[in-house]
């Protein structure tokens, strides 16, 4: 897994080389959820619709928190790939794959346990419950591949590599869209159908990862070139074979020495909180926001199973719009924190300074673009005249959400590189509690016949994240601490 350290050379080109492939990456894995929504609207009606709505926007809430915490792996390594520090790396991976381990395994058997009341917190239409149930209760049981794929992103990314992680994806992707049409085709078989496709295609994906980790330190160590430039998973599993090999050898000091580096290759507390003190705000920050999101949808679905379906349908187009503010956070945490470990602070907010530009400024041009193809967009995903015109209204004020979320999307990268990741937590935790779900609630109140109202509902929620985002940067500034 060889590195790729950012901080150094040119930065905007650094920039382009690291957040391209991230967005296809983002973009591929998105494509999961259109598709899933895309083919089950051809095959079926509003009630697999919304199943597949409701269900994939609570699978999209544990991918994005099991994302956020991986973030605390991808600041970690890529700190000390800046450092240039190739234990601590080695150190970063092996604690990580213990770490998440424990929680894929944690996460399955809760989650599994929760399917009825979380299907039934949701309020899902009648219709839709037994989809959703069967969409649920499979995704929950393919969680181990889920946290598999997105931490060995997550490692890769800290390396400097995000084109690996690309390909894995691209992968699954493919065969994601073909077995959708297989399952929910010909086979006839619903939601369940779609969850079964995600969950099949994440663990090739997984496999294909492994294969290709394993295939590139064969190469490496044929050639001559495994060396610490090539650091990999494999290299703290081979920590345990040199312990056993020195102690066969009668070499007690020498193997207890490796014993305890064999033991903080694979549990350091203080590796774990580093980590976790980083992922933890980002996971808990990312849940809260998606808490809104499924609060939303609960005000939505007891409005009826055709704002239901449109409101799902929205929410899967606006979230491969944020492809673009998601994978700059991920830019601007990976290149920042490989600079801070650098030393190179100035470095770190010019690529702050790069992300808001260009995540704001493709933002912007969505929000304009969709004043205009709206109505034929969305007739790709139903022909129901009814579900259109809904999903028409809420998208031209929700996806003004783009331009600010592009301004506080990096700054989140930014605090999370620097260490400060608590002050992401708190900017989304006010936007949420402030404005989104009591925005959303108010709007459905005041304007119970249409959604152009509801949509503005997150948009201003970011412009206040945005806003105190600002004043946190200012004030770290003038203290000297960023």
């Amino acid at each position: 897994m060889a590195q790729h350290n950012l901080a150094k050379g040119d930065l905007f080109h650094n920039m382009l080389l690291f957040s391209l492939p991230y967005l296809l990456s983002y973009f591929l894995q998105t494509l999961y959820g259109l598709a899933d929504l895309l083919i089950a609207g051809r095959f079926n009606g509003a009630d697999v619709i919304s199943a597949v709505s409701i269900g994939s926007q609570v699978m999209h809430m544990v991918t994005v928190m099991i994302v956020g915490l991986a973030m605390g792996t991808t600041v970690t390594i890529g700190r000390f790939v800046g450092a240039e520090d190739e234990d601590g790396i080695r150190r970063a991976i092996g604690n990580t794959i213990t770490l998440f381990a424990m929680i894929a395994v944690l996460a399955t058997c809760a989650l599994l346990g929760l399917t009825q009341p979380i299907v039934q917190l949701l309020s899902t239409p009648p219709e839709a419950v037994p989809g959703a149930l069967a969409y649920l209760r499979i995704c929950f049981a393919g969680i181990p591949f889920i946290v598999a794929y997105n931490i060995l992103s997550s490692i890769f990314r800290g390396m400097g590599d995000s084109r690996s992680p690309m390909l894995f994806i691209a992968v699954a992707c493919a065969l994601n869209i073909l077995l959708d049409l297989l399952f929910m085709g010909p086979m006839q078989l619903g939601a369940a159908g779609a969850a079964l496709a995600t969950v099949v295609a994440q663990a090739a994906s997984v496999a294909f990862a492994l294969v290709g980790i394993r295939k590139t330190t064969a190469g490496s160590r044929q050639h001559g070139t495994a060396d610490v430039r090539n650091t990999s998973v494999e290299a703290a599993i081979e920590n345990r074979v040199e312990t056993q090999i020195h102690a066969s050898e009668g070499a007690a000091t020498s193997s207890n020495e490796h014993a305890c580096a064999d033991r903080s290759a694979w549990w350091d507390p203080a590796m774990l909180h580093q980590i976790l003190s980083i992922g933890l705000p980002i996971a808990c920050q990312d849940g809260f926001i998606q808490i809104s999101f499924l609060i939303i949808t609960v005000i939505a679905n007891r409005r009826g199973v055709d704002i239901s379906a449109a409101v799902g349908i929205v929410e899967k187009t606006i979230s491969f719009l944020f492809l673009v503010p998601s994978s700059m956070l991920s830019t601007v945490s990976t290149i920042a924190a490989q600079s801070i470990g650098a030393g190179d602070p100035a470095r770190a907010r010019q690529t702050l300074r790069y992300g808001v530009g260009l995540a704001s400024g493709i933002g912007l041009l969505f929000a304009i673009l969709f004043q205009f193809i709206s109505v034929p967009f969305f007739t790709l995903f139903t022909k129901d005249p009814v579900v259109q015109a809904l999903a028409v209204q809420y998208m031209c004020t929700y996806v003004l959400d783009c331009v600010v979320a592009g301004i506080h999307f990096p700054f989140s990268g930014f605090f999370s590189a620097s260490g400060l990741s608590i002050l992401s937590f708190i900017h989304n935790l006010c936007s949420v509690i402030l404005v989104r779900i009591p925005g959303a609630w108010l709007a459905t109140k005041l304007f119970p016949d249409t959604l152009y109202a509801m949509g503005l509902a997150a948009p201003a929620g970011s412009l206040l994240s945005a806003l105190i985002c600002i004043a946190f940067y200012l004030a770290l500034r003038r203290k000297g601490r960023v």
